[in-house]
């Protein structure tokens, strides 16, 4: 039985989760240098922020990129694929991930956009090399995401 931190499971490092997202529509703002830059199709610009956060994420245009390993999202057609102004679906594909860190943000933290986070879950997929994990690295999961992500516990260490 998994422990609850305000009606959430609270998770441990070392725990083995399988995460999802539902595929959202989406239209990509722009492709330059090795990104692609897409509308963000879930969080919303925070007015209150002393960031100004342009309601855009960055997905490197190269799949096989070692910075595929900071995002579990992805596009549908594949970021090579894609043009500015072109429609494209982003989801988080069934996924096993490790916890390697939590992150507690009180207050929450300011990002720029809503919701702002109380928790952070800095993951690896399972079969992704953690020997030299540094600070900063692998993909986070905002416990308060307005994504509809997924999380199930599948083993805990």
């Amino acid at each position: 039985m998994v422990k609850r931190e305000g009606g959430r499971p609270a998770y441990q490092v070392g725990d083995v989760l399988r995460v999802s997202c539902s595929p959202a529509r989406a239209r990509v703002a722009d492709v330059r240098g090795f990104h692609i830059y897409v509308e963000w199709p879930w969080e919303k610009v925070d007015p209150d922020s002393r960031f100004r956060w342009n309601g855009q994420v960055a997905f490197p245009l190269d799949p096989g990129s070692w910075e595929w390993s900071y995002t579990l999202f992805r596009t549908e057609p594949s970021p090579q694929f894609l043009k500015r102004g072109d429609s494209c679906s982003v989801s988080i594909p069934e996924t096993l991930v490790r916890v390697f860190d939590i992150l507690r943000h009180d207050p929450p933290l300011d990002l720029g956009r809503l919701p702002r986070p109380h928790t952070r879950l800095v993951v690896l997929p399972v079969d992704a090399s953690s020997d030299v994990l540094q600070e900063d690295e692998g993909a986070t999961i905002a416990i308060e995401s307005a994504a509809p992500i997924a999380i199930e516990l599948v083993e805990r260490v």
